[in-house]
């Protein structure tokens, strides 16, 4: 089967080097996996690969849709489907970067064939209460009722409108994911999940840079835009933030520590899916990323490069 190999890991992890270091390597193309360097309109605070890193190496799906054109895990997958195959046919091996695990699960494993939700029962659900979905979700759908945080509104309400209009259960579909590569590729992940504090230090140093090379307008010019709030674009980390500081609510030095908190908490939140969610067996590699090591992570990735 063809190569396909994967970097994963939490934002500011590192895999952005490592990946272009392996691609140099090998002769690879970087397929991107992460879903803010998906949009045009933050390659800054997205921290998007610069000019000098695509010039030197082809990178594919970074910066090709537009902040209003949102992309759906499963747009992406079909996207991403479609690149690895032409790289392999021109016989070079495809790097999949990126931190978005849902992009990276739904490649590989597929997607629940779930049928669109009627209009009248996301009409219902929507109108209730928290407390109302729950109690009629533990009368349909007992074992998600059960597993689900009490307080998650957004996985509640999913579960329930999929029950409430399929007749089968969340859990149900979801056993039955179709379209995944998993099967067709000879994967080579590896998991980057660097010590914590190492991890937080970053985060911070990276926001504050990104504050002073340009990101505060490209925020700026994505919200003359008018866009819907909603749009994955504009719930980018750090958008927030920096929006707050345009509009005079905050002082920049207050925009920097909330944007760096706001990195972190993402990148903690990530670290935990990673650290547990991926199969136990794929290799997770513990220490800095840093040049020095570059040899030794690569070398757990694939041996052969």
């Amino acid at each position: 089967m063809p190569p396909l190999a994967l970097i994963a890991g939490p934002t500011a992890s590192g895999k952005s080097a490592l990946a272009l270091a392996l691609a140099e390597r090998t002769g690879g193309v970087i397929v991107n996996a992460d879903s803010a360097q998906i949009y045009g309109d933050l390659p800054i605070l997205s921290a998007a690969p610069d000019r000098e890193a695509r010039a030197h190496v082809e990178h594919r799906l970074y910066g090709v849709r537009d902040a209003a054109d949102p992309w759906s895990a499963a747009g992406w997958a079909e996207a991403a489907r479609k690149e690895i195959a032409d790289i392999h046919a021109t016989g070079r091996p495809p790097i999949l970067a990126g931190g978005t695990g849902l992009y990276i699960r739904t490649l590989l494993d597929g997607i629940a064939p779930i049928p669109a939700i009627r209009g009248e029962v996301r009409e219902r659900v929507r109108s209730r209460t928290l407390e109302d979905n729950r109690a009629e979700l533990q009368r349909l759908d007992p074992q998600a009722a059960a597993r689900l945080n009490p307080g998650d509104t957004t996985r509640i309400t999913r579960a329930l409108e999929v029950v409430s209009s399929t007749g089968r259960t969340l859990a149900d579909w979801q056993a039955r994911r179709e379209g995944g590569i998993a099967g067709q590729v000879a994967l080579r992940p590896l998991i980057l999940l660097p010590p914590r504090p190492w991890l937080y230090e970053r985060c911070d140093a990276r926001f504050a840079a990104m504050a002073e090379l340009g990101a505060i307008e490209e925020v700026k010019a994505l919200l003359d835009r008018n866009l819907e709030p909603s749009l994955p674009a504009m719930r980018a980390i750090g958008v927030r933030e920096i929006a707050a500081y345009l509009g005079g609510t905050i002082g920049r030095d207050e925009m920097i520590a909330l944007g760096s908190q706001a990195t972190r908490n993402y990148a903690k939140r990530q670290y935990t899916w990673f650290a547990h969610q991926p199969p136990p067996e794929w290799p997770r590699f513990t220490r800095p990323p840093e040049e020095a090591s570059a040899d030794e992570a690569l070398a757990l990735l694939m041996p052969s490069a």
